[in-house]
């Protein structure tokens, strides 16, 4: 069964990992175009195109597909049998989805119809889900509108963040699509649901703007945020009028004046909330590395009573 490949991070190598060692034929992976990144901004490829070359894959990056007849001329001439999308970053035209045999089958990071779009698991987190996980999803030109083909969860823990989530996600996710084609070889098809018309939840992009922590919000909400937004955008607040990242805080039973720092010792920095206070455990000042807030303290003054913003 020939199965093209669309995807760029690293969410998305990990399943063409999985369909490659399962041992199915890949003749095409799509992937974005190389981008500049770091202080170089250097010229780097994406982590599916790495994954591809390392298993000796044919690789394209067009910058679009809609309106591109040369890249659907080259999905044509494949001859696929489905196509596999996860986490690719660009639109699929309906010209497009009706190429391979079987369409395009898309790897989710919710549990769909909750938090489509394009920040699944930060939205999860920061709303306080107990739960996620990944949908197989058969695509339509919608935004994550398609019927569902599987469905994994995943129990949200009160500790993790959006990176370690990812990192769970990323493992189901793979295994999951390796699961579904393998279903698909065999029977030559593969049955879906179309999504419930209730309890439809958008997860907009993240914002660096948003991730400010709101001092007036409760202590709960304000490190559902810290966890959501870790690693990126990374929570943030402004101390001493610079702006200091927070990464790693959890909810503790104190009051007070919200933004105010209650204690500051050599184990934690509390900071009130508008209801209850967070404990930090990990930060790091505008210019300077991540550090406990041991480590933190031993080179710097944060006074009891001044206040985060």
């Amino acid at each position: 069964m020939k199965v093209i490949f669309a995807g760029t991070p690293d969410f998305a190598a990990a399943a063409l990992n999985a369909i490659v060692d399962a041992g199915f034929d890949v003749p095409l992976v799509l992937t974005q175009p190389d981008r500049p990144k770091g202080r170089g901004m250097q010229l780097q490829a994406s982590p599916v195109k790495l994954a591809a070359l390392a298993h000796g894959l044919r690789v394209e990056q067009p910058e679009k597909l809609r309106g591109n007849d040369e890249a659907l001329q080259i999905l044509r001439d494949v001859q696929a049998d489905v196509m596999v999308v996860a986490a690719y970053g660009l639109i699929l035209p309906q010209d497009v989805l009706d190429t391979p045999q079987h369409g395009c089958l898309n790897i989710h990071a919710s549990l769909l119809p909750r938090w489509r779009g394009a920040a699944p698991i930060q939205r999860a987190i920061e709303a306080g889900d107990t739960e996620t996980g990944v949908c197989i999803m058969q695509m339509d030109a919608g935004l994550d509108t398609g019927a569902i083909v599987s469905e994994h969860r995943y129990i949200i823990k009160n500790t993790d963040t959006a990176n370690e989530v990812h990192d769970e996600l990323m493992k189901l996710g793979a295994a999951a699509i390796v699961a579904d084609l393998q279903r698909l070889q065999v029977s030559g098809s593969l049955k879906s649901v179309p999504q419930p018309e209730n309890g439809i939840t958008y997860a907009q992009k993240l914002s660096k703007d948003e991730a400010q922590i709101n001092w007036q919000e409760s202590a709960e909400i304000v490190a559902r945020k810290i966890r959501a937004f870790n690693p990126v955008p990374c929570a943030w607040t402004l101390w001493q009028g610079k702006p200091m990242k927070i990464w790693t805080a959890h909810p503790v039973a104190q009051n007070g004046t919200a933004g105010t720092v209650l204690a500051a010792n050599a184990n934690s920095i509390i900071v009130a909330c508008g209801d209850g206070a967070i404990c930090i455990s990990e930060l790091q000042a505008a210019g300077g590395k991540r550090l406990n807030s041991k480590d933190f303290l031993a080179g710097r003054d944060v006074a009891v009573g001044e206040f985060f913003a």
